[in-house]
């Protein structure tokens, strides 16, 4: 095997194959898109990827920010606290999607990510990323695209909680959800909710029983199919016009 091929599956292995091909850091782990010395820096910065079990906590609010992480499988969600004690869920993140970057302005994490179910993710090193940042213009414009597609997220939930119909903002979620889903080269009508009704609730700041009678008016009405937490899309243009408010 020569050299590079096998330092190639080195990395691989440190990294794992799931969801490679879907991870926004995944250009710069193919030979063919950076050169031998980048890929060697980065597998000796990248840990290995580890298991979380679900409600496993992978980093809290007030901890200094070394490293992003990126899910390999299993989706999390972030969480603030308020002085009172009170959580409220404000974000999920699901595999291929970096999680902690709201960190970078002060230096240290400004929630608790918690795993939604079994996960596996990847570590990586703030120190990695400005290496190869500093010499690689087309990871920053990655990185950049990254982080303005977490604020077009954080801007669409603050819209979400805005409406004062919650079916509104139950369509206007599933909708962002399906959004992602096609960004990340997935069947954007077919959505695997690792989140649980409450989880929603708590981000969309509705009770549960809302949640629930939402989801099932849009299933009576043929606009989706649920079975559990798997969630099909059955007229996406509707369910787009009802996110707008305009059904």
């Amino acid at each position: 095997m020569q050299p590079q091929a096998a330092k190639a599956m080195e990395l691989k292995s440190l990294v794992g194959n799931r969801s490679c091909d879907e991870c926004v850091l995944h250009p710069l782990c193919r030979p063919a898109a950076v050169g031998i010395e980048e890929i060697e820096r980065l597998s000796g910065s990248v840990l290995a990827r580890r298991p979380l079990e679900r409600d496993s906590v992978l980093f809290r609010a007030g901890e200094p920010m070394r490293s992003v992480y990126i899910s390999q499988n299993g989706g999390f969600k972030t969480i603030a606290v308020n002085e009172n004690g009170d959580e409220q869920v404000i974000g999920f993140y699901f595999p291929g999607e970096l999680i902690g970057l709201e960190g970078l302005g002060a230096g240290k994490f400004r929630v608790d990510a918690v795993a939604l179910e079994l996960a596996h993710v990847c570590e990586v090193p703030l120190s990695a990323l400005e290496r190869v940042a500093a010499q690689r213009p087309d990871f920053q414009r990655q990185m950049l695209r990254a982080m303005g597609e977490g604020m077009a997220r954080h801007q669409d939930h603050l819209e979400m909680l805005g409406r004062k119909q919650a079916q509104e903002r139950l369509a206007m979620f599933l909708h962002g959800l399906s959004e992602r889903q096609q960004r990340l080269g997935r069947d954007p009508q077919q959505l695997h909710l690792p989140m649980s009704r409450s989880d929603i609730g708590s981000y969309l700041s509705l009770v549960i029983e809302t949640v629930s009678r939402g989801l099932s008016k849009l299933q009576d009405d043929g606009v989706i199919s649920v079975k559990g937490r798997h969630l099909r899309l059955l007229q996406p243009e509707r369910l787009e016009a009802l996110a707008h408010g305009d059904d």
